[in-house]
């Protein structure tokens, strides 16, 4: 299973989102990684009661593994279903690599 896999699952079982998108950028990133760089879009009723703190440690805990075995990076744009929608369903773009080698 890729990593790109492992990580939509966890996610989807853990928080049953109302919108999930996962988008892999490690091609936008210096370096021989092909899975080490991840954008995540997560709207979910869970996250009323939550602060944008909580939200965050709650992924970084699903993800635990993950982040120790090869994923470098992750933007996590969490939301719940009205601020997705005051958000108009949009997220920022991701920004372009600082690395040395790209």
């Amino acid at each position: 299973m890729s990593m790109q896999e492992q990580i939509s699952n966890k996610v989807i079982s853990a928080v049953s989102p109302d919108v999930f998108d996962i988008v892999n950028e490690s091609h936008m990133h210096a370096g021989p990684a092909q899975e080490s760089h991840f954008k995540l879009v997560v709207v979910a009723q869970r996250f009323v009661e939550m602060t944008a703190v909580k939200r965050h440690q709650l992924l970084y805990g699903v993800l635990a593994d993950e982040l120790k075995t090869g994923v470098h990076a992750l933007a996590l744009h969490l939301y719940t279903p009205e601020e997705w929608q005051t958000a108009q369903s949009s997220v920022p773009l991701s920004p372009n690599c600082r690395g040395a080698n790209k």
